[in-house]
C-alpha cells in the first residue's frame, strides 16, 4: 500500500522539498502556518490541513522544516501537535535545524506512542532545496533511516546516517559553526574588491576555483554582485542556529570564540533590523560598518 506523507512547513525551503515529493507521486497533505505560502503545493494536488494534528490523521509520515525550536515543540507536542493524532508504526522526521536535546525528547516521546522518530536537518539553501541537491544529516534508529531514504533521495545528493537521535543536528552545528565564519570571510573578501575597484563577478571566477573556493564565494557571491538580498536563509535562522551552537558547546564545556565573535556581527544585522536579509545581506552590513551604503 502506498505511503501517505505528511509535510509541515512550506518555506523557502520546505515549499520545494516538499514538490520533489509531490512530483514523485505521492499523495501528500500539507499545514502551514500562512496558507498563502502553500498555494503553489496545493495547485499541484497536495491536501490543504487546518494544523498539524490534522495532517499526522491522514499519514503514514510526517516531514516537518519549520523556522524555530518553539515550533518544532508546538507542532509535535502542542494541543494540536502531530503526536496526539499520529497512527502506531508512523514515522515523524523533523528536517528543521533544531536543538539536539529536543530531537531526543521528540524522540522518547513518539517512542512511547509505538512512532518511529528522525531528526534530519539539511544544507545547501534554497538552490540545494530547488534543485534536489542537498546534504541531509540524520540521527534515529538505522532501521526508520533505511525505510525514509527513498524520500531523502528525491530531496538532497549528500545524504548521511549520523547515529542515535540528536546526531543529525548535531551535525548540523558543525555545519552551522563553519559556514558561520566562513560567511564573513566572504562578505569581507567582496568589499575590499568593491572598494579596490574590482569587478566581483571577476573576483568571484578567479577565487572561487582557488583554495580559497568555498560554497558561500560560489553560490552566495554572485548575489551580492548583483545586488541580490533576498533570502535562500534569513539572517535570523542564522542567529537561531548560532544561539542553539553555543548553548551545546556551553553544555560540553567547549570554547568556540570564532563562533561567539561571528555571533556578534550577526547579531549587528539584527540591531540593525536586516534579519529577514539572506545571510548574503552581512554584506550590507559590513558596508555600514565602513560607511559605504549599499
Amino acid at each position: 500500500m502506498e505511503q501517505h506523507v505528511g509535510w509541515i512547513g512550506t518555506g523557502v525551503m520546505g515549499k520545494s522539498m516538499c514538490a520533489h515529493i509531490l512530483n514523485a507521486g505521492y499523495k501528500i497533505s500539507i499545514y502551514n502556518r500562512t496558507k498563502e505560502k502553500a498555494k503553489e503545493l496545493i495547485d499541484m494536488g497536495a491536501i490543504w490541513c487546518s494544523n498539524p494534528r490534522e495532517v499526522a490523521e491522514k499519514s503514514d509520515i510526517v516531514f516537518t522544516i519549520v523556522g524555530f525550536p518553539h515550533d518544532v515543540e508546538e507542532v509535535y507536542l502542542g494541543d494540536n501537535g502531530i503526536l496526539k493524532s499520529i497512527k502506531n508504526d508512523s514515522i515523524v522526521v523533523d528536517m528543521t535545524t533544531s536543538e539536539p536535546s529536543l530531537a531526543q525528547r521528540i524522540y522518547n516521546e513518539a517512542k512511547k506512542l509505538g512512532i518511529s522518530s528522525l531528526d534530519a536537518p539539511v544544507s545547501g539553501g534554497d538552490v540545494g532545496a530547488k534543485n534536489g541537491t542537498l546534504a541531509i544529516m540524520i540521527g534515529g534508529d538505522k532501521e526508520t533511516y533505511e525505510k525514509v531514504l527513498p524520500f531523502f533521495e528525491l530531496m538532497g545528493e549528500n545524504i548521511s546516517y549520523m547515529g542515535k537521535e540528536g546526531a543529525g543536528q548535531h551535525t548540523k552545528m558543525s555545519n552551522q559553526i563553519l559556514i558561520a565564519s566562513t560567511m564573513i570571510g566572504t562578505i569581507e573578501s567582496l568589499l575590499y574588491a568593491y572598494k579596490a575597484g574590482n569587478d566581483l563577478d571577476k573576483v568571484i571566477k578567479v577565487i572561487g576555483k582557488g583554495a580559497a573556493g568555498c560554497w558561500s564565494i560560489n553560490n552566495l557571491g554572485p548575489r551580492i554582485a548583483k545586488g541580490n538580498f533576498k533570502p535562500g536563509f534569513f539572517i535570523k535562522h542564522f542567529v537561531k542556529d548560532m544561539g542553539i551552537a553555543l548553548k551545546e558547546a556551553r553544555i560540553l564545556k567547549l570554547s568556540l570564540p570564532g563562533l561567539a565573535l561571528a555571533y556578534q556581527f550577526y547579531m549587528y544585522a539584527m540591531a540593525l533590523g536586516l534579519e529577514n536579509l539572506g545571510s548574503q545581506g552581512l554584506y550590507k552590513v559590513l558596508g555600514k560598518m565602513n560607511g559605504i551604503d549599499l
